[in-house]
């Protein structure tokens, strides 16, 4: 018997308020992502494609249709509710790192883990630094590592806590070719480890061939 979607949109608009009128960011989605699926969503800049994603993980809201995230609709979780559905089980890795400045790489690594009171967060979070191939790079702060670095950071505490799904929007997009390829790498490979899904936003057409589908979206349209 399969399982169920960990994601599922059905009949998804989302539309937000402008000077100018409502701008219609997503338009009528249907979607759905099986547990351990990698999809690589592509399309032009304004396309909706982070839209997407965000509404799928929660931070955004749709304002039409049904978003279920491993099996619970969002519309009827508030924001404190969405907040423990996504601890331990959802990871993200955006375009920009996010890292605290003020932190290692491991505290960065750790302080989702403490956050979810895991009394093993530090030995963890070394272990997922070492997979990244940063074992030397533990006790480095982020303005002390390459876009690499930070990259393959961000991923380590995307998938410290063993997450259900990783959100990557642009992973590779700060990166020079070479740590490109390398972060890539990493990500499928451990999420198909974990049998993670991945949901992944990608301008990189090789980046997007990797993925087990490729979902292209215009203007605000799954196509």
């Amino acid at each position: 018997m399969p399982s169920s979607p960990v994601i599922e949109m059905q009949k998804v608009s989302l539309t937000l308020p402008a000077a100018n009128g409502p701008v219609h960011i997503l338009k009528n989605l249907d979607m759905s992502v099986a547990q351990g699926e990698s999809v690589a969503i592509v399309g032009p800049s304004g396309s909706g494609k982070t839209s997407l994603i965000s509404v799928a993980a929660g931070l955004e809201r749709a304002s039409v249709g049904i978003v279920r995230l491993l099996g619970e609709e969002l519309g009827l979780l508030n924001e404190d509710a969405l907040a423990r559905l996504r601890r331990g089980r959802v990871g993200f890795v955006f375009q920009s790192f996010h890292l605290l400045p003020n932190m290692t790489a491991l505290e960065n690594v750790a302080a989702p883990l403490e956050i979810m009171h895991n009394k093993n967060a530090i030995d963890l979070a070394r272990e997922a630094l070492e997979q990244m191939g940063l074992a030397d790079r533990v006790h480095h702060y982020p303005a002390q590592l390459s876009g690499g670095e930070k990259q393959r950071v961000a991923v380590a505490r995307a998938l410290a806590s063993e997450p259900k799904i990783v959100f990557a929007d642009e992973p590779t997009g700060n990166l020079d070719t070479k740590a490109g390829k390398m972060v890539a790498d990493l990500v499928f490979a451990e999420c198909a480890a974990r049998g993670a899904a991945l949901l992944l936003v990608t301008h990189d057409a090789a980046l997007a061939a990797r993925a087990g589908r490729i979902i292209t979206m215009q203007d605000g349209h799954i196509i």
